[in-house]
């Protein structure tokens, strides 16, 4: 799958799914990878792993993308540094801090994570396009949910930004797919990451439940989603766009 010399911003690079497809991206893709997150520790040591392999293909920047004047920072030194800007990765995401039902929920939690899942993937989408249709291309990888595809009782936040990023995916395909422009999302069921591992401390209970149905009977491994988002970003899949990838053993169905 041809990807080599690209430039790739990923957000929430430092940990899970994002760490693991900036390492695809970098040495399997050979693409340069521009790190963001608000963890700079995570993030410089992830690039300092990357560069020690391929010197150079990596930067990192800290970044909180809620806030629309550094994501436009981002991608200019994204760009400024590579001299392009092919591909952007939009994973950056947090939970609610509290599991509640809809009235029992907090105006902070609906507030902040609004913020960051809805509005900082669209900041990433805005001040991307700017360079990406400058170019005269571009791929954008938008990193969903399955709570934005179904219900998900008592994550009232986080269920309305992942279907948001759902429909803000496809309205900007259609938007630049003359641009030559690719947009397409990923929703991810169930996945072995530090943010599940949270939400099992506060449920205990819930590790079985959704094992039980799952059809595969596993959670799926961040390498898995990786994959798919790689799959995404290279040649062999030029002519799709607009699209929702669901990565979730089964459980939707």
């Amino acid at each position: 799958m041809e990807t080599s010399n690209r430039v790739c911003v990923i957000t929430g690079a430092a940990q899970g799914i994002g760490a693991a497809t900036a390492r695809l991206m970098s040495l399997h893709g050979m693409m340069n990878v521009v790190l963001s997150d608000q963890d700079k520790e995570g993030a410089d040591s992830l690039m300092n792993q990357l560069n020690t392999i391929r010197p150079k293909s990596a930067v990192a920047f800290t970044t909180d993308v809620s806030d629309a004047r550094q994501m436009a920072q981002l991608m200019k030194a994204a760009y400024d540094r590579f001299g392009s800007l092919d591909v952007l990765i939009n994973n950056a995401g947090i939970s609610q801090s509290k599991v509640a039902k809809t009235a029992d929920s907090s105006l902070e939690d609906w507030d902040k994570v609004v913020a960051v899942n809805q509005s900082g993937v669209y900041y990433g989408m805005k001040y991307a396009l700017s360079y990406m249709l400058e170019q005269g291309h571009g791929i954008i990888v938008n990193v969903a949910s399955l709570a934005g595809q179904i219900a998900a009782p008592n994550n009232i936040a986080y269920a309305a930004s992942k279907a948001a990023v759902i429909n803000m995916t496809k309205t900007v395909a259609l938007e630049y797919g003359r641009n030559n422009i690719r947009v397409n999302a990923v929703c991810p069921g169930y996945t072995d990451t530090n943010h599940f591992d949270q939400l099992h401390e506060t449920k205990p209970e819930l590790k079985e439940r959704l094992l039980r149905a799952t059809p595969m009977k596993r959670y799926a491994k961040v390498d898995e989603i990786a994959d798919t988002v790689y799959w995404l970003c290279s040649d062999q899949t030029s002519f799709i766009t607009g699209q929702t990838i669901t990565i979730d053993g089964g459980i939707s169905l």
